[in-house]
């Protein structure tokens, strides 16, 4: 369900509420999340509030381009032998992930579908919209009192570039913990899963941990380490990749290169502001072997989720065309990659098997 749009936040704690009625006090919570700024501090919160509710609750990442729906991730949540499931930032589908496990839905992106018997809090359509992150914190307001935790908040809305959306709980915590450091922790939190491992391991133990981004941006240890060199790492590969020059057809501006790191959002959203009257797609064709992954943005307002419908392959699955008007993209094998930017007029921007 879409949040009430007239008191989204108390239609999130009771959404948590109704869900953590149908799970035993003893039983293990999964919570499965994405592994971004957004989706990662959406699982801390979760996390941390339940576990301080006396409750059983065991963080599992997503990793390098895996989805929850994959047979390998599931087998992991099942490992853990959970009563009940939260899926935060990852979408949402139709086909249950774990079918007859009780299942919290917290996502703000496009719905594809909504899986039965779930309780789903989607920010989607709501005006302003706001992250998984921010929702996860209304949510466990039904546990009792988050505002430790506000600062986890702030740094998915500032990832998810909902900075200037104006909810009042990003103001709290930027006079509570300062726009600074909580600008520099969401570019470090978000670092790790962009690299070649994509292990985003690190940065969850931190915001597990801590007590504001000062212990992010300002810490010591391995994982604090990790972050900066994952941040370096990101940076040398995106200084490559900004030199490829765009292909253009239409009204379609297209760049390939190849990458061990998940840097073609950050291209796409960089050439974005320089080809401003174009759909802008950033296609990496190393970051996995045999797949095309690729980010689509623009400045012309276009609906990019329709504009990827339009044009979608045959054989394309639900790794295709997800996320928001604005901000969106997908993987394709090659095969079918190849397919789709000749349908585009892009025949050069093919792959080799």
């Amino acid at each position: 369900m879409t949040l009430n749009p007239a008191d989204p936040r108390t239609a999130a704690a009771s959404g948590m509420a109704r869900f953590l009625g149908r799970i035993a006090p003893d039983e293990t919570i999964a919570v499965a999340a994405h592994f971004d700024a957004d989706g990662l501090a959406a699982a801390a919160i979760l996390t941390r509030a339940l576990r301080t509710a006396g409750r059983t609750a065991e963080p599992v990442i997503v990793g390098k381009a895996q989805t929850p729906w994959d047979e390998d991730f599931a087998g992991r949540l099942r490992g853990l032998n959970p009563g009940g499931l939260i899926l935060a930032d990852l979408g949402t589908r139709a086909e249950p992930v774990l079918a007859g496990t009780p299942t919290l839905i917290v996502d703000h992106h496009r719905p594809t579908g909504t899986p039965p018997d779930a309780v789903t809090l989607s920010g989607h359509a709501l005006d302003p919209e706001p992250t998984s992150a921010l929702i996860a914190w209304w949510a466990t307001t039904a546990l009792g009192d988050q505002s430790d935790l506000l600062w986890l908040a702030a740094l998915g809305l500032i990832g998810d570039m909902a900075e200037a959306a104006g909810f009042p709980e990003l103001a709290e915590a930027q006079s509570r913990w300062g726009k600074t450091a909580l600008r520099d922790a969401v570019s470090l939190v978000n670092a790790p899963r962009r690299t070649a491992a994509a292990d985003a391991g690190p940065a969850l133990r931190l915001l597990l941990a801590g007590d504001g981004p000062k212990a992010i941006t300002r810490g010591e240890g391995p994982d604090v380490q990790a972050l900066a060199a994952a941040k370096a790492e990101v940076r040398d590969a995106v200084e490559a990749a900004r030199r490829v020059p765009p292909r253009i057809a239409g009204d379609v501006a297209l760049l390939l290169f190849s990458s061990p790191c998940q840097i073609h959002p950050l291209i796409a959203q960089q050439w974005r502001g320089r080809l401003r009257d174009k759909i802008v797609i950033a296609a990496n064709s190393g970051y996995r072997p045999g797949w095309v992954h690729f980010a689509t943005r623009s400045a012309t307002g276009r609906d990019l989720l329709a504009f990827l419908a339009e044009h979608r392959p045959d054989g394309a699955d639900g790794r295709y065309g997800n996320g928001h008007a604005q901000a969106t993209g997908g993987a394709l094998p090659v095969e079918i990659w190849n397919r789709f930017v000749t349908g585009l007029g892009i025949v050069e921007a093919q792959v080799a098997p």
